[in-house]
C-alpha cells in the first residue's frame, strides 16, 4: 500500500511478484516515504504511519535496520543425503513468521519453508564460521552464512521478528489492536540489543537489494539443483525464461535501471532552457547583447554536460549488458544442466509408470508374475553387470599394483646403476686428478706416464669384458628360466595324464576284481559241485573277503565316509553278505571316475550357470530347473535350491508367524513332560551309518533332538512316529542349520506327502502300496507274477522306502538325486523310483526261486546299485507315463477300501467286547447260583 501522491499504479492480478521483489520493493516504498517527509516530517508523520502496513508500521527500539526493510538474502543451507551446502535465497514473512527459501532471488515458487514461531536460535563454535542452527519441533536446519557479521545479524533479526510476531499474536488474541505508538512503551520494546551483544550493522552486499541483484552463488553446480523439488524447479526456470524474453509484462525489481531516468533530466532541462532562449534571440524585443552572450554560453555548457553524461551513459549501459549477458549465459548453462536432470528424472518417472501401467494392465496374475519376473531378471543381470565391472576394476587394480612393484624394482636397479655410475666417475676424478698431478710434477717421467695410460687401458677393457659377461649372462638366466617353465608345464600335464590313466586303469582293475567275485558267487551258489570244489570255492570266496581294499597302491584312495558322512560300503553282519559287501565297495570303486567326471563337467557348469550369483529369493520354478533337480545337484548348490523350495511352500505361513520355531523350542524347554519320550529313545538309533550322528555327544544330535520336539509341538495330531527323526537328520546335513531343517519336515510331512501318511494307522503309507502293486502289474508284470508265485509282498519292503524317503536303503549319491526331485515334484517321485529299483533288477530277481532268499535280497539290493544315471534314466524314462492325477484317483480309490475295511475291523472289534462282557456276565450268575445251592 503506498502514500497519497504516488505515481506508480498497482500491478495487475495475474502478474506473479516474487518475495525478492516484495523485499526491494518495500525498501523502495522506505525510502519513498522518507524523500516525501523531508522538510515536512512533523507535519506528514501521522499519514506516513498510516501508509505502512501493519506488519512493518511499529518499530523496535534499538533495531539496527528498519523493520519496514524485508529481511532477505542468500544463505547456505545444508540438506540431501550426502549432507552438501547448497546456496538459497531466503525471505522472511512477517505475517505468517515463516522464513521461505528458493533456488536464487528471481524465483517464484519456494522450495520449503522454515515455521520461527516455536523456533529457537542457535550457533556451534566447533563448525565452520558462519554455521547457525534453526531448531523447530520438527526438525533442525543448518545455515551458513559469509562470515561471522552476518551470521551474527541473521540471528539478531530473527530473534526480533520472532518477539515481534509473537507480541502481535497474543495482543490479537487478548483485545483488539491498540495504537501502533503503544508498542514502544512495551517492556520488552524497551530492552535494548546492547545489553547482551553489540548491535550488529546491516553487512553490505549480503542482504536486500544489493544482495539479489548480484548473481547467485554456486548457480552453475549441479549440486544446487534440488532433486527433491523437480516439478518447482522446472517451474521456476520456465518463470525465469518468460521474464527474459518479455520485458514488457514486468521488468525483474532487482534490475535497478537509473540511466533512463538520468537520460530524461538531463534532457528535459535541455528542452526548457533551450525554448526560451531560441526565442529571445529571434524576438525584436530581446535584451541587451550581453545578457544574450552569457544565455548563449549557458546553453552550450549544457548541451557539452549532456553528451558527457550521454556518452558515461551509453558506456555504463554497455558494461551492464555485457554483464548481463554473461549472467544470462552462466544461467543457461546452469538451466541446460538442470533440463539434462530433469529429464533423467523424467526418463525414470515414465519408465516406472510404463512398469506399473503394464503392470496394471495385465489381466491375470500369471502375467503380473512374469513382469515382476522379468523385473528381477534385469536386475540380477544389472547385478550381474556390476559385479562384472567391480572383478575388471579389482583385476585393473591389481595389475597397476604389479606394474608399480616393478616399477619400485626397475627404480632400485636404476639407483644401483646410479651409485655404480657415480663410483666410476670418483675413481675417474681420481685417475684425472693423478694424471694432472703427474703431467704437472716435472719429475715424473715419460715412462711413468704411458704404464699409467695402459694400465687404465687395461682396465677399461676388462670392465667392458665383464659387462659383456654380466649380459651375457642375463640372457642365458632368461633362456633358462623359459625352458624350466616350458618343462615343468610338460611334465605338470603328463602326471595329470598319467593321474586320468591310472584312475581309469583303477577303474577297470576294481570291475574286473566284481566280475571275478560275482562269479566265486555263482559258484558258490552252485549246486551241481562236488564237496571238494565247494571247499575250494568256498576257501577262495574267504580270502577274497579277507584282502583288504587299502592294501593296493593307488593315486586315489577311496574313502571310508563320503562328503555327506556316510559310510560308502555296507557292512554286513552275515557271513554270506560280506562278498556282497566286497562286490558293491569294487563297483563304487569302478563308478568313482564317472561321477567324478558328472560332478566336474557339464552338470556343474550348467548349474553354475543357472544359480551362480543368484539368492533363493530370486530364482523361479521353471522347465530348466526341474531337468537340473531330475539329474541331481551339484553340492555346492544342493543347500540353496533346498531352501528355495521350501521357502515356497512355507512362505505365506512364516510371514504370519515369523518367530514360530523359537516359540516351538520354548515350549518344549518350558514344558518337558509333554514332549514323546520316543525321540530320546530314537536319536541314538539316527543314521548309524552316518560319522556325524555316530557319536552321542554330537551337536547334529542335539539339533535333531530340537527339531523334532518342536515338530511335535506343531503338528500334535502326529506327534512323532519313528521315520520322522531320519528325514529330519537328512534336513540337517544338507541345510546345516536347525530351522530350515525345521521347515524341511514341515514341508514333507503337512505339504508334499499325501493326507495321513504318518498316523498311527498309516493309512495314507497302505494306500500308496496298493498304487504300487497296481502300477508295478502294469509296467513290470513278468516280475509281478514272479513274485505271487513265491507268495512274496513286496509292500513288506517297500513300505519303508515310502515312509523315510529311500533313507538307509539307497547309496547317498543317488538317494540326494531323489531328495532333490521329490522336494520339487512329490510323491510321484518316490513311486518313478520304486518302479526303476525293480525294473533295474529285474533280471536278477527272476532267477531267484526261494522266498526266504528273495526276502532278504529285497531288502539289501538297493544300496547295491552302482550306476546312478542308468536308474535315473529308467525312473523317467522308461516309467512314463506316470501322471499325478492318476496316482490320485487310484489312491482315493484304495482308501475308500481301507477305511471301509477299518470302519467293518472296528465293528467287530466292538462286537467281540460286548461278546466277552456278556460271557463274563453269565459266569458270575453260574458261580453265584452255585453258590446259593451250597449254601442251601
Amino acid at each position: 500500500m503506498e502514500s497519497d501522491g504516488s505515481s506508480s499504479t498497482p500491478s495487475p492480478p495475474d502478474v506473479h511478484v516474487s518475495p525478492a521483489d516484495e523485499c526491494v520493493g518495500s525498501e523502495e516504498t522506505q525510502q519513498q516515504r522518507l524523500g516525501r517527509s523531508d522538510g515536512a516530517q512533523d507535519k506528514n508523520d501521522t499519514q506516513i504511519h498510516a501508509a505502512l502496513p501493519d506488519e512493518t508500521s511499529t518499530p523496535l527500539r534499538g533495531t539496527p535496520t528498519s523493520s519496514s526493510t524485508k529481511l532477505c538474502g542468500y544463505l547456505n543451507k545444508q540438506g540431501g543425503p550426502l549432507k552438501a551446502w547448497k546456496s538459497r535465497w531466503f525471505v522472511y514473512e512477517e505475517k505468517s513468521c515463516q522464513l521461505f527459501y528458493y533456488r536464487m532471488a528471481q524465483d517464484i515458487n519456494p522450495l520449503g519453508k522454515v515455521d520461527l514461531s516455536r523456533a529457537t536460535f542457535s550457533y556451534p563454535l566447533q563448525e565452520e564460521e558462519g554455521t547457525f542452527h534453526i531448531q523447530t519441533p520438527e526438525r533442525t536446519v543448518i545455515l551458513k552464512a559469509a562470515n561471522r557479521d552476518a551470521q551474527m545479524y541473521w540471528l539478531q533479526q530473527l530473534q526480533l521478528k520472532r518477539t515481534l510476531y509473537r507480541e502481535q499474536h497474543a495482543e490479537h488474541k487478548s483485545i483488539s489492536r491498540p495504537d501502533n505508538h503503544k508498542l514502544e512503551s512495551t517492556p520488552l520494546a524497551n530492552n535494548c540489543h546492547a545489553d547482551f551483544l553489540p548491535i550488529v550493522k546491516t553487512p553490505s552486499g549480503l542482504v536486500g537489494e544489493e544482495a539479489a541483484s548480484l548473481p547467485a552463488p554456486g548457480l552453475n553446480s549441479p549440486l544446487n539443483m534440488s532433486i527433491k523439488h523437480p516439478l518447482i524447479e522446472l517451474q521456476n526456470t520456465m518463470r525465469s525464461f518468460r521474464n527474459r524474453h518479455s520485458q514488457e509484462i514486468r521488468q525483474s525489481v532487482f534490475h535497478i535501471d537509473d540511466s533512463t531516468d538520468k537520460q530524461k533530466t538531463p534532457s528535459s532541462k535541455t528542452s526548457t532552457l533551450a525554448v526560451p532562449t531560441a526565442s529571445s534571440s529571434q524576438s525584436p524585443e530581446s535584451p541587451s547583447n550581453a545578457r544574450s552572450e552569457q544565455d548563449l554560453s549557458t546553453i552550450s555548457t549544457i548541451r557539452k554536460s549532456s553528451k558527457e553524461t550521454s556518452k558515461s551513459l551509453e558506456l555504463k549501459d554497455t558494461s551492464r549488458l555485457q554483464h548481463e549477458k554473461l549472467y544470462l549465459a552462466e544461467e543457461v548453462k546452469a538451466q541446460k544442466e538442470l533440463v539434462l536432470l530433469l529429464h533423467k528424472v523424467l526418463e525414470a518417472a515414465q519408465l516406472e509408470k510404463r512398469t506399473c501401467a503394464q503392470f496394471l494392465a495385465s489381466e491375470g496374475e500369471q502375467e503380473r508374475l512374469e513382469l515382476l519376473r522379468h523385473g528381477e531378471r534385469r536386475a540380477a543381470e544389472l547385478r550381474d553387470h556390476l559385479e562384472s565391472l567391480q572383478q575388471e576394476n579389482e583385476n585393473l587394480r591389481r595389475d597397476l599394483n604389479q606394474r608399480d612393484a616393478h616399477i619400485a624394482e626397475l627404480q632400485e636397479s636404476v639407483q644401483l646403476l646410479m651409485y655404480k655410475n657415480q663410483a666410476k666417475q670418483e675413481m675417474i676424478l681420481k685417475l684425472s686428478e693423478k694424471l694432472a698431478v703427474c703431467g704437472e710434477d716435472q719429475h715424473c717421467s715419460n715412462g711413468l706416464r704411458s704404464e699409467a695410460l695402459k694400465q687404465l687401458t687395461i682396465e677399461n677393457e676388462n670392465l667392458k669384458d665383464d659387462l659383456k659377461a654380466y649380459k651375457t649372462q642375463n640372457q642365458y638366466l632368461n633362456s633358462e628360466i623359459y625352458h624350466l617353465t616350458t618343462l615343468w608345464r610338460k611334465s605338470c600335464a603328463q602326471e595329470q595324464s598319467l593321474i586320468v590313466k591310472c584312475a581309469v586303469l583303477e577303474a577297470s582293475s576294481s570291475q574286473m576284481e566284481s566280475r571275478y567275485l560275482e562269479i566265486l558267487q555263482k559258484l558258490q551258489e552252485n549246486k551241481e559241485l562236488n564237496p571238494e570244489q565247494r571247499e575250494a570255492v568256498k576257501k577262495v570266496v574267504k580270502d577274497a573277503v579277507r584282502a583288504d581294499l587299502s592294501t593296493a597302491v593307488k593315486l586315489n584312495s577311496i574313502r571310508d565316509y563320503d562328503e555327506y558322512g556316510f559310510r560308502i560300503a555296507m557292512d554286513y553282519k552275515v557271513e554270506d553278505l560280506k562278498l556282497l559287501a566286497k562286490i558293491q565297495g569294487l563297483e563304487i570303486r569302478s563308478q568313482a571316475p564317472l561321477n567324478q567326471e558328472e560332478c566336474d563337467g557339464p552338470l556343474l557348469a550348467r548349474c553354475a550357470q543357472l544359480l551362480f550369483g543368484r539368492p533363493e529369493g530370486e530364482l523361479s520354478s521353471s522347465t530348466e530347473l526341474k531337468n537340473h533337480l531330475r539329474t541331481g545337484l551339484p553340492r555346492e548348490y544342493r543347500a540353496r535350491v533346498w531352501r528355495f523350495m521350501i521357502q515356497t511352500r512355507t512362505k505365506s505361513l512364516k510371514e504370519r508367524h515369523p518367530d514360530c520355531y523359537q516359540e516351538l523350542c520354548e515350549k518344549s524347554r518350558t514344558s518337558p513332560h509333554l514332549v514323546p519320550r520316543q525321540i530320546q529313545l530314537d536319536l541314538d538309533r539316527t543314521l548309524t551309518s552316518n560319522q556325524y550322528f555316530s557319536p552321542p555327544s554330537s551337536p547334529l544330535i542335539q539339533k535333531l533332538e530340537r527339531v523334532l520336539q518342536a515338530f511335535s509341538w506343531q503338528n500334535p495330531t502326529i506327534g512323532y512316529v519313528q521315520g520322522l527323526n531320519r528325514l529330519a537328520a537328512i534336513a540337517l546335513l544338507i541345510l546345516q542349520d536347525e530351522e530350515d531343517a525345521f521347515w524341511c519336515l514341515e514341508v514333507i510331512v503337512d505339504y508334499i506327502m499325501p493326507p495321513h501318511y504318518y498316523t498311527k494307522d498309516l493309512v495314507g503309507c497302505q494306500a500308496d502300496q496298493h498304487v504300487l502293486k497296481d502300477l508295478m502289474s502294469e509296467k513290470l508284470p513278468r516280475l509281478t507274477a514272479h513274485l505271487e508265485a513265491l507268495k512274496v509282498d513286496v509292500s513288506l519292503i517297500t513300505v519303508e522306502w515310502f515312509l523315510v524317503l529311500f533313507v538307509d536303503s539307497l547309496p547317498t549319491r543317488i538317494l540326494f538325486k531323489v531328495w532333490d526331485a521329490f522336494l520339487y515334484e512329490g510323491i510321484k517321485v518316490i513311486f518313478r523310483y520304486a518302479l526303476a529299483l525293480f525294473k533295474y533288477n529285474e533280471e536278477i530277481i527272476l532267477k531267484i526261486n526261494d522266498s526266504v532268499e528273495m526276502y532278504q535280497f529285497l531288502r539289501i539290493f538297493p544300496y547295491t546299485i552302482a550306476d546312478g544315471r542308468k536308474l535315473t534314466s529308467i525312473a523317467f524314462n522308461d516309467m512314463n507315463p506316470l501322471p499325478m492325477k492318476l496316482l490320485q484317483n487310484r489312491r482315493a480309490a484304495h482308501l475308500e477300501r481301507l477305511h471301509a475295511e477299518i470302519k467293518e475291523l472296528e465293528n467287530l472289534r466292538k462286537a467281540f467286547k460286548a461278546e466277552q462282557v456278556q460271557c463274563k456276565d453269565k459266569e458270575l450268575d453260574t458261580l453265584a447260583s452255585e453258590d446259593e445251592e451250597e449254601v442251601g
